[in-house]
């Protein structure tokens, strides 16, 4: 992979983490703890929402990964709570 690919998916994966942070208010991590987010959210989507979504480019990319930084947040606030 190379550096532009890789910056390209962090600086995503931040606007992921931030978007999913602001939507589940005081479930953010930081800078950092939302980048690692919005990457696994990013991951987490391209399993669960292959083609789900009509929208291509970075756009959907950012809507994709913000849905499933959204989803990993939730089940980290319910064993947050759990335990």
């Amino acid at each position: 992979m190379d550096p532009v690919a890789i910056i390209i998916m962090l600086a995503i994966g931040a606007v992921a983490g931030w978007l999913a942070g602001q939507i589940l208010s005081g479930s953010g991590f930081g800078l950092f703890g939302n980048i690692l987010v919005g990457i696994a959210g990013a991951l987490v989507a391209g399993f669960l929402l292959p083609g789900f979504l009509p929208f291509g480019g970075i756009v959907g990319q950012i809507i994709s990964a913000t849905i499933g930084a959204i989803l990993l947040l939730f089940v980290i606030g319910l064993v947050k709570k759990a335990t």
